[in-house]
């Protein structure tokens, strides 16, 4: 893709094809939001931000939109795959203190010492439960899932190894947690946006968490893939600026 911005117009020239839209349109808008994710990717940018004191190495857009739709779901467990630093389930702490319900359940391969005591540390540490072991290993999948007590209402979010088998695996390991109404979130599926940049493989293309969902709808019509609408907005973009497109599995309520 190449793009070129001269008096306020970008003009897009993409498998062969030039279009030009204002930047002040929803097509411009998009335009150049696929650029500034391409150089965020490639400056890491996500790699820069904290919640609470902890990294949390995720896009400022995605937090708040998921933000909106965890106050939309109400639930009672948020549970993540994927730990690193903490700063996720912090996050979503925050929410469940600030929301008055909801508890924080996470999973991760391995839970480094300096992360758990920092974690552990943490003031919000009272609603976050953590549980180290590979979240597709048949045991450690009962231990998370004992944690879940019969009709609370869960959202699960899957952001720990983003290869497409391993996404797929965690897809049907906790589908059958989520509530109807509620979703489980394939995130960084960017991945297949962004082959040819630093820190990518080709293979990117296939093996990734958009890819997994994909599979894992056709061979389970219970879920959909539904993106969420936004909760206010007055102005023309209507569409995420984000790294998890096609994400929003939600489970169907009939």
């Amino acid at each position: 893709m190449s793009v070129h911005i001269e008096n306020d117009i970008v003009t897009v020239i993409e498998n062969g094809e030039e279009k030009s839209f204002g930047i002040g349109t929803a097509e411009g808008f998009r335009v150049l939001s696929a650029l500034w994710l391409r150089s965020g990717w490639d400056t890491k940018y996500p790699w820069s931000f904290t919640w609470l004191g902890r990294p949390i190495i995720q896009l400022p857009d995605d937090m708040i939109r998921i933000q909106e739709v965890v106050f939309q779901v109400q639930p009672d467990v948020i549970l993540e795959a994927g730990i690193a630093h903490g700063g996720s389930l912090v996050f979503y702490a925050s929410l469940c203190k600030a929301m008055g319900k909801g508890r924080v359940l996470g999973v991760d391969v391995e839970i480094r010492p300096h992360n758990r005591k920092a974690i552990e540390e943490h003031f919000l540490f009272p609603y976050i439960t953590m549980v180290e072991g590979s979240s597709i290993a048949p045991e450690i999948v009962a231990e998370v899932s004992s944690h879940v007590k019969p009709g609370e209402r869960t959202i699960v979010m899957l952001d720990s190894c983003h290869q497409k088998a391993h996404v797929l695996a965690e897809l049907e390991a906790y589908a059958p947690l989520v509530s109807p109404g509620s979703y489980i979130v394939a995130m960084d599926g960017i991945m297949g946006q962004v082959v040819g940049a630093p820190r990518t493989n080709p293979d990117w293309t296939w093996n990734n968490p958009a890819e997994a969902a994909a599979e894992f709808l056709a061979t389970h019509p219970e879920f959909e893939l539904v993106e969420p609408a936004f909760p206010f907005n007055e102005g023309l973009v209507t569409e995420r600026v984000t790294y998890w497109p096609n994400c929003f599995l939600r489970r169907r309520q009939d």
